[in-house]
């Protein structure tokens, strides 16, 4: 294949064929797809392909180098994964949005511009709330509903602020951006809703456990990585980030201790990984950037490990929330032994892949001077021990016994986990063959004594304390329950508030409509003597001024509609 054509094809003209086919053809079908497009990109040289003018502005396709190959290697990777763990499914809905999702996600990795990034921005959001809505419940349309909306609305931000870039003199060319205009503030907020910025997060809490047992895995891989490529390419340095990412890190931790739901406290601790990644893309170094990336890779591989033990478990068992598990290993020894494979991995214990990307995350922010963000970050990873080192594989396959006795995972789906567990094992044993693909060169050794005891000090004082409090009866039980978060306060008060909106509009309309006709056809005729015939509308508006008018009326009516 050409360079100038656009690997995201391979994926996105794929996925339309795969309804077409059966059985074994549909199966080597959509493993032959990401194959095709790694190999393809294991031979692409450094540049830009597929370039060509428009309206003065030049749109780039294919921009490749070593952070794009680096997002393009891990997400083609979750792609086979993916479609090993689905193969038992014959959904053609699910398969063809995975596969389509995955494709737009892709393309946006490797777009040279900021328009090309929007039309694949937007793509992913279209596609991907199928697989929320593969759910099959009422709550998952609704959530689904809530998911396209506010992604939706992310496109539009990085369109107006990709307008107002523009026409403040700036270019069409994704790369580095300074804080310093109204267009670059609105394009780091588009970036942050993907990342799931404090307050801007509760998208994927409300959205991610809702889908399907497979759904939810695809989803894991790509969007919330499709933001930290973004935020590594366009704003690294920005010491504000250092700052979100902090937070990031730590309020999800309190939110999964009690969240009785297990893949929803996964989806906590999705954004609580974010975190370290903004973080390092915050301090901005050659070291900090290695490690939010590199941590990117790992977390694609054992989030998705978690998930797919998870998602196993739904299937198996109907349920994923720990009050009605406990006993499984008896039932699921395999998918046991994988679950807890990626709960050392996101853990961080030595010889697991999170240790080795991790751990230059924090020798960058400690060397950087960044003592206080350095204290939070190490509460933070115990955090993580406890939540999903702990917390997921106990209460899922230990714990008390439920009395279910059910089937081991499908075979497909096990052969997934078993190549995500080898991958987390030999990352983390062999840091080297990551490091070697990361876009600066990599000067960091993981296993010093040094690093390595002070990992393990962390670990035993989280385990202790994880089990002082179990035994002094501290530790939040699993219980049924519903966990209220900041979205309360626009899907609450917010519909209210609509509602009240909608019903007073409708009251003075009624009203006016009562006074007559004459009123206005008066406004009419003044407004053509003070305009001429063009009127009002036929003035000359800024172009960015109308694409934030077009932006706030479309959320507006969205909002007004689905809320």
């Amino acid at each position: 294949m050409s360079a100038d054509f656009p690997v995201a094809l391979v994926l996105i003209v794929g996925s339309l064929f795969v309804p077409l086919l059966r059985g074994r053809w549909r199966a080597g079908y959509l493993l032959l797809l990401p194959v095709v497009a790694f190999l393809w990109l294991l031979a692409l040289p450094h540049g830009e392909y597929a370039r060509f003018e428009l309206l003065g502005q030049t749109l780039v396709l294919m921009r490749v180098d070593r952070l794009s190959l680096l997002f393009g290697y891990i997400f083609l990777i979750a792609v086979f994964l993916n479609v090993v763990f689905s193969l038992h499914e014959q959904d053609n809905a699910q398969q063809v949005s995975g596969l389509f999702y995955s494709g737009a996600a892709l393309g946006a990795v490797f777009a040279g511009d900021l328009f090309s990034l929007f039309v694949y921005w937007e793509l992913t959001a279209i596609s991907s709330v199928l697989l929320v809505w593969a759910g099959g419940t009422d709550r998952a349309f609704r959530a689904g509903m809530r998911y396209v909306i506010v992604h939706l609305g992310s496109g539009m931000l990085l369109l107006a602020g990709t307008v107002l870039h523009v026409a403040q003199g700036g270019t069409l060319e994704f790369g580095r951006f300074a804080l310093d205009s109204a267009g670059s503030y609105l394009i780091l907020a588009a970036f942050g809703v993907k990342c799931s910025f404090p307050l801007l997060h509760n998208w994927l809490q409300d959205a991610y456990p809702e889908a399907s047992a497979t759904g939810m895995v695809v989803l894991s891989a790509f969007t919330t990585k499709l933001g930290i490529y973004a935020l590594a390419r366009g704003f690294p340095g920005t010491e504000m980030l250092v700052w979100i990412g902090t937070l990031m890190t730590l309020f999800p931790i309190f939110y999964a201790v009690i969240e009785n739901d297990l893949r929803r406290v996964l989806a906590y601790s999705v954004t609580n990984q974010l975190g370290f990644m903004v973080v390092g893309i915050g301090v901005g170094t050659e070291m900090a950037i290695n490690g939010a990336v590199a941590h990117a890779f790992a977390d694609i591989l054992f989030k998705a490990l978690l998930l797919m033990s998870m998602g196993a478990v739904l299937l198996r068992t109907g349920t994923a929330k720990g009050s009605e598990l406990g006993g499984l290993y008896k039932s699921m020894p395999w998918t046991t032994g994988f679950c807890i494979v990626g709960a050392a991995s996101i853990s961080a214990f030595p010889l697991f892949s999170g240790f080795v990307t991790k751990s230059m995350i924090m020798a960058a922010v400690a060397g950087e001077g960044y003592l206080y963000v350095w204290l939070v970050l190490l509460f933070a990873s115990a955090g993580v021990l406890e939540h999903a080192g702990i917390k997921i594989p106990y209460f899922a396959f230990f714990a008390h016994d439920s009395g279910k006795r059910c089937a081991e995972a499908p075979r497909n789906m096990l052969v997934a986990m078993a190549a995500a567990s080898a991958l987390c094992i030999g990352i983390g044993v062999f840091p080297d063959a990551l490091y070697a693909i990361l876009p600066y060169t990599v000067e960091y050794v993981p296993y010093t004594a040094a690093h390595v005891l002070m990992q393990l000090q962390l670990l035993v004082f989280a385990v202790l304390a994880v089990f002082a409090l179990m035994r002094s009866g501290l530790y939040p039980p699993e219980i049924r329950a519903v966990n209220l978060d900041f979205d309360w306060f626009y899907r609450v008060p917010g519909r209210n508030l609509a509602g009240f909106v909608i019903g007073s509009a409708a009251r003075v309309r009624e009203q006016l409509a009562g006074w007559g006709q004459v009123w206005a056809v008066q406004l009419c005729e003044r407004l053509y003597r003070q305009h001429g015939p063009q009127g009002m509308l036929g003035r000359t508006w800024p172009t960015g001024s109308m694409a934030l008018w077009v932006m706030a009326l479309l959320l507006a009516y969205l909002l007004l509609y689905y809320l």
